[in-house]
């Protein structure tokens, strides 16, 4: 299944996921650094989820706030 999210980087809030009014919020602690949010994003998703982590990855947007994620299940 595929996901658009949007990704707050750097947040005090995270690991958090929210149902926004254009998909998924999900708050992570990591900056967007070297893919660093990316990984965090993909973590949290995971475990919203219920799957292994490599299950989830990014699709597009790496570079972008807004994100479409690919969950195997």
């Amino acid at each position: 299944m595929q996901l658009t999210v949007f990704v707050k980087p750097g947040s005090r809030r995270g690991p958090l996921v929210e149902d926004g009014p254009d998909g998924l919020v999900v708050h992570v602690r990591e900056r967007a650094v070297d893919g660093a949010a990316n990984a965090g994003a993909a973590r949290v998703l995971a475990a919203h989820f219920d799957v292994a982590p490599s299950r989830v990855r990014v699709v597009r947007g790496h570079t972008a706030r807004i994100k479409r994620f690919e969950v195997d299940e």
